[in-house]
């Protein structure tokens, strides 16, 4: 049953801030973030029912979609900093995050089928193949450049995040080297070099798949998060381990033991964190 809400522009506007934080923060989901915020299930059945709906949800969803714009804009400057001054540190944190999400992601996964053999062979299945994909990416497809297509790409994953509650889609920017550009872009205000190619990658990711997200889901939805368990789970590991070909792979090059600790501890927190927001997509679904 779809969340009827009453929400004003200006809370509206908030919760697309809030949003915000999952287009652009590895370990984040921009679909558990709405979800927790009351207002996914009527972003799904508006893009998947995008004629019919268009006309009640087009203005309710402006006001979040310039809020997620502000908040963008707003976040890209102290990551894009963080990550230049603190690598290690930060992306531990967000690899911790994405693991305090696991859990609630394997729950989702046996919701209304308990696991079989076949849900563990699409894990393991999916977690070779993704990762062994993703770590090669660039001998065998070459770098994805930071231009209009490349940016329309990273616009389809960050849909992706919002149409799956659970998929992080900035850890999968970071492997294949779209990430920092896009901070840089958002911090930037390039409204047609990068914010104008991730909204029509969006958009176009929205309309053509939501509907399909939605089908399989329904009728697949312990094999679907079983092989997005699998895409999680490897992207995480390869945010972790140095790839000299991939653009903005993790360089331990001249870390100390101070650094190591803070990375640990960062770890630890990621982890508590992601886990208190699944609690929470969990709580308010």
């Amino acid at each position: 049953m779809q969340t009827q809400s009453t929400d004003g522009p200006l809370k509206r506007f908030f919760k697309g801030v809030i949003i915000a934080l999952g287009f652009i923060l590895p370990g984040v989901s921009g679909g558990v973030l709405a979800a927790i915020l009351g207002i996914y299930e009527r972003l799904l059945g508006f893009m998947a029912h995008f004629r019919q709906n268009f006309k009640r949800d087009f203005w309710y969803f402006v006001p979040v979609g310039l809020g997620g714009i502000v908040g963008i804009a707003l976040l890209s400057a102290p990551l894009e900093y963080l990550l230049a001054h603190a690598q290690v540190i930060v992306l531990w944190g967000f690899a911790g995050a994405i693991i305090g999400t696991l859990p609630a992601l394997a729950k989702t996964a046996t919701v209304k089928a308990p696991r079989d053999r076949i849900d563990l062979l699409w894990f393991l299945g999916t977690l070779l193949i993704s990762g062994t994909l993703l770590f090669f990416m660039s001998d065998l497809f070459g770098q994805i450049p930071a231009n209009f297509l490349g940016f329309m790409i990273a616009g389809v994953l960050i849909a992706l995040g919002v149409l799956v509650p659970g998929l992080s889609p900035s850890n999968l920017l970071l492997i294949l080297g779209l990430f920092t550009p896009m901070l840089t872009g958002f911090k930037r205000l390039d409204l047609v070099g990068v914010y104008l190619p991730i909204a029509i990658g969006g958009a176009l990711a929205m309309v053509l798949f939501s509907k399909g997200m939605e089908y399989l889901i329904h009728r697949f939805h312990s094999r679907v998060y079983h092989f997005i368990l699998g895409i999680v789970v490897a992207s995480t590991i390869l945010i972790l381990v140095p790839n000299p070909k991939a653009a903005e792979s993790i360089s331990y090059a001249g870390v100390t033991s101070a650094t190591l600790l803070l990375s640990a501890l960062a770890l630890i927190v990621g982890i508590a964190l992601g886990y208190w927001m699944s609690r929470l997509e969990q709580k308010y679904k």
